[in-house]
């Protein structure tokens, strides 16, 4: 790295460690900030403080909130003016119009892009490491015939798992949205802590849990386009935008672009063919169909769903957190008519969870449950997050509801 990097690296971060005298009553530092650093910061009301060291800068903002203030020192500065939403937010800082993830804290793996992110906490601990048995979160490459490249995953193996080696795991297929990748639940989702505490109340069995990417394209084919672009981008700031102040007009949350991505990835055909053999060849996994689960958020639930309800030989859980779901219009003709078939699907399928945050418009998705359960469908399970979004936040309380529903 260069000298003259480095020392403005330096520059931005260092002046963030500074006395608690100055800092504002009742706030505490993002828990995404690097370790040291006390800036950006949250209080206990939800309210959220930037600061940012760019004294040459003509204009600096926060993606999805608005302008920073100059200070006289060389400091941009951003109070919100109403609580943030409960939760984890993507941003980024925007310096003279170009795009920058903050030195000041953690990078993360979103909206195809490396960002930041600031949490407002919930306040619960079923998401926070405990003094209980921890699994271990490993990498597996491998090579991959269909896409003529290497890949590689995450995958979780349960506390004793190496010590209780004649012991056989189920396995869940956990996957990620777009524009995140094989990173998503182990950082932004917390998998590891979420599992690790159900497993040790005894809410959920031992299982292994896989985290793939879910981008693969056969050689020669055009890549998959990237899900960073406004349609998507407002989505997301409209899911995380602070709430109006009061007596401002309501701001309307943009609706999900119609079809703002063209879907080209193999990926569904790449685990049933290539993923799940492996795996059951790498670990010690139990192989029956039913100690074989999917999962995934937004992305991820329509992957789920592709992957499960064509291979209900080779699987029996399937959940879709914000994602994946038909409509009450496609019920007679999704899956060959399968939705309509209560006693053959009760016998197939051990459990599909539909889940959606209270505030990402969830009145599809809940008319689709309520509708295969008044068609005699014993396995469908509805759950509708408490006042989240399209958002790590729902997605984490998914998992945490989803979970010990699971090979019992």
């Amino acid at each position: 790295m260069k000298k003259s990097t480095f020392l403005l690296i330096l520059a931005m971060i260092f002046p963030l460690m500074i006395t608690a005298q100055d800092f504002p009553e009742g706030s505490f530092p993002n828990e995404h900030n690097l370790d040291g650093v006390q800036w950006p910061r949250v209080d206990d009301k939800g309210h959220t403080y930037f600061r940012v060291f760019a004294p040459n800068a003509k204009n600096v903002q926060i993606s999805f909130r608005g302008p920073m203030t100059r200070e006289a020192d060389g400091y941009w500065t951003y109070v919100s003016p109403e609580p943030e939403a409960v939760g984890f937010h993507y941003y980024q800082l925007v310096i003279d119009s170009v795009n920058v993830a903050d030195p000041a804290t953690k990078s993360y793996y979103g909206m195809s892009k490396w960002v930041s992110a600031i949490e407002i906490p919930e306040g619960l601990q079923y998401d926070k490491a405990q003094n209980v048995p921890h699994g271990d979160i490993r990498m597996k490459k491998y090579w991959s015939e269909m896409t003529q490249a290497w890949r590689m995953c995450y995958v979780y193996t349960p506390a004793g798992y190496d010590q209780n080696t004649d012991q056989r795991y189920p396995v869940l297929y956990l996957q990620h949205g777009g524009g995140e990748d094989e990173t998503g639940w182990v950082f932004q989702g917390r998998m590891g802590n979420i599992m690790d505490n159900l497993i040790a109340e005894g809410k959920a069995v031992p299982m292994i849990i896989v985290m793939d990417r879910g981008y693969a394209s056969l050689p020669g084919s055009a890549p998959m386009g990237r899900f960073d672009n406004p349609g998507m981008n407002a989505f997301l700031a409209g899911a995380n935008a602070p709430a109006p102040a009061p007596g401002a007009p309501a701001v309307e949350r943009p609706a999900r672009p119609a079809a703002p991505f063209r879907f080209q990835s193999v990926f569904p055909e790449l685990l049933v063919k290539e993923i799940v053999p492996m795996i059951d060849s790498s670990f010690r996994t139990k192989t029956d169909r039913e100690s074989r689960a999917m999962a995934g958020l937004s992305m991820g639930g329509m992957h789920t769903f592709q992957v499960v309800m064509p291979n209900l030989d080779k699987f029996a859980y399937l959940g879709g957190f914000s994602g994946g779901a038909g409509g009450v219009d496609q019920i007679e003709t999704l899956y060959d008519g399968l939705l309509t078939k209560p006693e053959k699907f009760n016998s197939q399928v051990k459990l599909m969870f539909l889940s959606i945050g209270e505030e990402e418009r969830p009145e599809r998705v809940k008319a689709f449950a309520e509708a295969l359960q008044a068609n005699g469908l014993e396995n469908v399970v509805y759950y509708e997050s408490p006042g989240s979004a399209h958002e790590w936040l729902t997605w984490r309380r998914s998992l945490r509801e989803f979970a010990p529903l699971l090979f019992r």
